[in-house]
């Protein structure tokens, strides 16, 4: 694959505040580059960044509704209503219910909690759903990563004397739901000073507003920052702000104290006695939970998440990974379909978007398939199938195109929709079928540039091998945890070469393992280039190569070492 290195020095403003950061904060010249390459312009900017504080998060009575929520769940409590934590069946969705009902089932028995099904109900408040909560006896209803479009659903569930706290992340509409509070920092009159929280990061601002409201301490709640963590990580919402906070000490109680639901997950994923990073949770604890929603039905995933001891956690971990085994044949199965169709049906090179549509694939597994199909061919992609009486499918998309905004454009033919810019789902009728890929494709056709079909690489700065040293590791290492908007920086070294260890590895020789040094220094940089072997000869024929890499550490057993993992390599 052909990759467009952006590289942009810093400008003369940045390198006056480069030199003056430097004097103040004990790194090296290149992690204060970094820093500044992120905004930073005071020592004390870069000083919240590097050492996150719990005193930093934002006073959740600055959320929209925050104080109306909070006195209608006391009132409930007081009067010993009956109250039903209600999520979605991802990962995002059965965090927040398990930190949300764990923290209230501390304080009352009379107190529930519901997934929706899939396949049954659908994405969001569900008709089922406020049935359920009728037959049950429940008057109030706390939603958490929904609900932020429910206005037919609360008003149904207001008809039915059930009242409603919407605790939401997502776009809201012009008109919300009439419910008692509607929690969401994307309101347009919200001034809370962070608007990229998790679903579950908003559950727990509702936690930690009762917990203010009623003087329990922080050390109470703070435990629960471990199912916070995971839903950042595998929500792809910005690491930045709270989310960096939340996620750094999140990670802490994954890798010190998790909870049985959690750990019984790590072990499975054979990462017991392993630093847990957000990479781990991206990889292999979220696909975990999310296969019990795409599998069977997420509340497994809350049943596991609210675990009392080992036994039970072991027992469900076992159940939701052999969920997860199976996602992965089906995955597989489908994309080939996907791709073979593609290859032999669609002329890619002059199409910008990506709409397919099989009756027969798994409604549960099409949002994976459509972030393969963008990796593959690098444009948005839609996958769709059929769920019951409805088409339903999830889009995926690449950087500089809002899929959500391109989605939403088509909302007179759509039963429902939501998301994010890079990934959204929608609900629609077979006979509008034929006229959304129509306006999707002139849609993506008209917004969509031509260099944002090919795959880029940001460098953030170019360094010599001999920088990389222990004292550079120790100040990068700082910079965690990585992820969207805070990535892994990416470096560059040129003119690197082969100091003759470098060999082919893997599964059909496709890898390169790296031993590079360059002009600065005699020491060999281990390294390795996953599938592309296509420079293996120039690299061993002495020939100089310039490479763009993150750096690692890698531990094999109880040793550690410095490793280059090289994204791209030019001759």
């Amino acid at each position: 694959m052909t990759y467009r290195w952006n590289y942009s020095t810093l400008s003369t403003d940045q390198k006056i505040i480069k030199d003056e950061l430097a004097k103040e904060l004990n790194l090296h010249p290149v992690l204060v580059e970094l820093l500044v390459n992120k905004g930073m312009e005071t020592a004390e900017e870069a000083t919240r960044f590097l050492y996150p504080r719990l005193e930093d998060l934002h006073d959740p009575f600055l959320l929209p509704d925050m104080d109306k929520a909070i006195r209608r769940i006391e009132k409930a409590l007081g009067n010993k209503e009956r109250i039903l934590v209600y999520g979605d069946y991802d990962v995002d969705g059965t965090t927040a219910v398990a930190l949300v009902y764990k923290f209230f089932r501390g304080i009352t028995n009379n107190i529930d909690y519901y997934i929706p099904d899939r396949y049954d109900e659908g994405y969001g408040i569900s008709f089922q759903g406020i049935d359920y909560a009728v037959n049950t006896g429940v008057k109030l209803i706390v939603s958490l990563d929904c609900g932020i479009k429910a206005v037919s659903k609360v008003a149904y569930a207001k008809d039915k004397g059930i009242d409603f706290i919407i605790c939401d992340h997502h776009m809201p509409d012009d008109r919300l739901p009439d419910a008692v509070a509607v929690v969401d920092a994307k309101r347009t009159d919200s001034v809370y000073p962070y608007e990229e929280l998790s679903g579950c990061g908003v559950g727990f601002k509702l936690v930690q507003a009762f917990s203010l409201r009623n003087d329990y301490p922080f050390s109470d709640i703070e435990p629960l920052l471990d199912l916070v963590a995971v839903s950042i990580a595998s929500d792809i919402v910005p690491l930045t702000g709270e989310n960096r906070i939340m996620t750094y000490y999140g990670l802490k109680q994954l890798n010190s104290n998790p909870s049985f639901g959690l750990r019984g997950i790590i072990e499975i994923c054979g990462l017991h006695r392993k630093q847990i990073t957000v990479n781990d949770i991206v990889f292999k604890i979220g696909p975990r939970i999310n296969a019990s929603g795409r599998m069977m039905n997420g509340k497994e995933a809350v049943d596991l998440m609210l675990a009392n001891d080992m036994t039970t956690a072991r027992e469900k971990s076992k159940n939701i990974d052999k969920y997860n085994e199976d996602r992965r044949e089906l995955d597989k199965k489908i994309t080939e379909e996907a791709v073979e169709y593609i290859d032999n049906h669609v002329d890619i090179k002059h199409q910008k978007s990506i709409v397919l549509y099989d009756k027969t694939w798994h409604k549960g597994i099409v949002g994976i398939v459509a972030s393969r199909l963008t990796e593959k061919y690098y444009r948005p992609a839609v996958v769709l199938t059929k769920s019951n009486s409805m088409i339903s499918g999830s889009a995926r998309s690449v950087p500089g195109f809002d899929v959500y905004k391109a989605i939403e454009s088509c909302r007179d033919i759509l039963e429902n929709f939501g998301g994010h810019t890079y990934a959204a789902g929608l609900t629609l009728r077979e006979e509008h079928l034929n006229e959304f890929v129509d306006r999707f494709n002139t849609i993506s056709f008209d917004g969509i540039e031509p260099g944002m079909m090919l795959p880029q690489i940001t460098v953030d700065a170019e360094i010599t091998l001999s920088q990389i040293t222990p004292s550079f590791i120790e100040g990068l290492a700082l910079f965690n945890p990585f992820g969207p908007e805070n990535e892994n920086p990416v470096f560059l070294t040129k003119d690197v070469y082969d100091t003759g260890g470098s060999k082919l590895v893997g599964k059909g020789f496709r890898h390169i393992k790296l031993e590079m040094t360059d002009r600065t220094t005699d020491e060999p940089m281990p390294g390795i280039a996953f599938s592309q072997h296509d420079f293996y000869q120039r690299i061993k024929s002495g020939l100089p190569v310039d490479i763009c890499y993150t750096i690692e550490e890698n531990t094999h057993g109880s040793k550690s070492f410095t490793q280059l993992m090289v994204k791209d390599i030019r001759g």
